[in-house]
């Protein structure tokens, strides 16, 4: 079963007409799209782009063989007109299946929001899954077999994604293609680089592709380390690397703080941030953690792991660190270190990097910065990516 897609981009497009945002400016050559539609094995089209017969055209294919013209979501980008010939535009009720007399069968999926998925079947058993913009599949059950395909809106309904990977819909030999893509998603090489670390990728209007065939996706790294300053949006990175992937563990090292309105506020932020299907811990004891199998970890943050373990060993006293705080912090620091090294399960570690700013005017402040500096060295050493989180810009220091 082939697929082209005479369109990949959001209802209204990509960039948008008279729009100034940046994203808009850098979409130009590959990176502009119409509104996503699927032309399958060149007899049946989902969705609409204006001027679907010169879209196809391009593309090198025809739309003259169609046979079904099937929406999944209420029109709302610009005018498109049914090209002569082609059948009335039509949908399929939840639940309900259409045979086609190509052979093709198409079955319509429930959704969480307005509008209509489809799951495709060719006549040789090929599935692939396409999912209107602004959705995320409804009341899955374990599926019976992944989907060779699978299209939807990636970056606007991760949680999407982390669903039909929890079913077993989507596993590994999934090829997942991002559709609906418009000026909300970062311009550029950002684009395709939130993408991959959700496993799965971007291609250009009019491309053809194979349902079934292998795409070489960037293998998601086992181990990876977020740096950054305050604010930078360290957090925020981390969350997103796994957002896509169903029943994250997420280590919150931050702990309570009594009396500390300010405090528990940000706690409160950050819990409100993460979806309903993860599940949190807070704790400071990792290596258990990092040990045990299970679904992905995320670790938020080493800094402050780092602020407890110095209090228990006293750090902050100049004759307990000279008396074995110092080993003892050291060895509580290696024990981490290779416990990230063993680990079988994919973690993503957040921390600060507090080397590039004023020297801290306190013993204190100044051990705790050269402490962290080498936590952050060594645990940088065992993760296969790392990165450096600037203004919200991520830089991708090893990987």
């Amino acid at each position: 079963m082939d697929v082209t897609l005479l369109g990949t981009g959001a209802p209204q497009g990509l960039p948008r007409p008279d729009c100034p945002c940046a994203s808009c400016a850098t979409a130009v050559g590959e990176e502009a799209r119409a509104a996503t539609a699927l032309l399958v094995d060149g007899v049946l089209l989902l969705d609409l782009t204006p001027g679907p017969a010169f879209a196809a055209a391009r593309a090198g294919r025809s739309i003259a063989g169609v046979r079904q013209v099937l929406l999944s979501h209420p029109q709302n980008g610009p005018a498109v007109e049914l090209p002569p010939g082609l059948p009335a535009p039509g949908r399929v009720p939840d639940g309900r299946e259409l045979a086609l007399i190509s052979g093709h069968r198409v079955r319509a999926v429930p959704l969480d929001a307005p509008g209509t998925g489809y799951a495709v079947t060719s006549p040789d058993g090929e599935r692939l899954l396409y999912l209107p913009p602004g959705t995320a599949p409804a009341g899955l059950r374990e599926a019976a077999a992944p989907y060779g395909m699978v299209l939807l809106d990636v970056l606007g309904r991760p949680d999407g994604l982390a669903r039909l990977r929890a079913a077993g819909a989507v596993t590994a030999t999934t090829d997942v293609l991002a559709v609906h893509l418009g000026h909300e998603v970062p311009p550029g090489r950002e684009l395709h680089r939130r993408l991959a670390a959700a496993g799965a990728r971007a291609v250009p209007d009019g491309t053809t592709l194979i349902v079934g065939d292998y795409h070489a996706v960037p293998d998601l790294p086992r181990r990876t380390l977020v740096l950054g300053g305050a604010r930078s949006g360290k957090s925020v990175e981390a969350e997103r690397r796994l957002e896509a992937f169903p029943d994250v563990l997420y280590a919150a090292t931050s702990g309570t703080r009594e009396g500390d309105p300010e405090w528990a506020e940000r706690v409160a932020l950050h819990r409100e941030r993460r979806p309903a299907s993860w599940r949190t811990v807070e704790t400071q004891d990792l290596v258990p953690l990092l040990a045990a199998d299970g679904p992905p970890l995320l670790i938020d943050c080493l800094a402050l792991w780092l602020t407890h373990a110095m209090d228990a060993v006293g750090a902050w006293d100049e004759e307990k660190w000279a008396a074995g705080g110092a080993r003892a912090l050291a060895e509580r620091v290696a024990e981490l270190v290779a416990a990230v090294r063993a680990t079988r399960r994919t973690v993503v570690a957040v921390s600060n990097e507090v080397g590039a700013g004023v020297v801290p005017a306190t013993a204190a402040g100044r051990r705790f910065r050269d402490e962290l500096g080498k936590l952050n060295a060594a645990l940088g050493a065992e993760c296969e990516q790392v990165l450096l989180v600037v203004a919200g810009q991520a830089l991708l220091l090893r990987g």
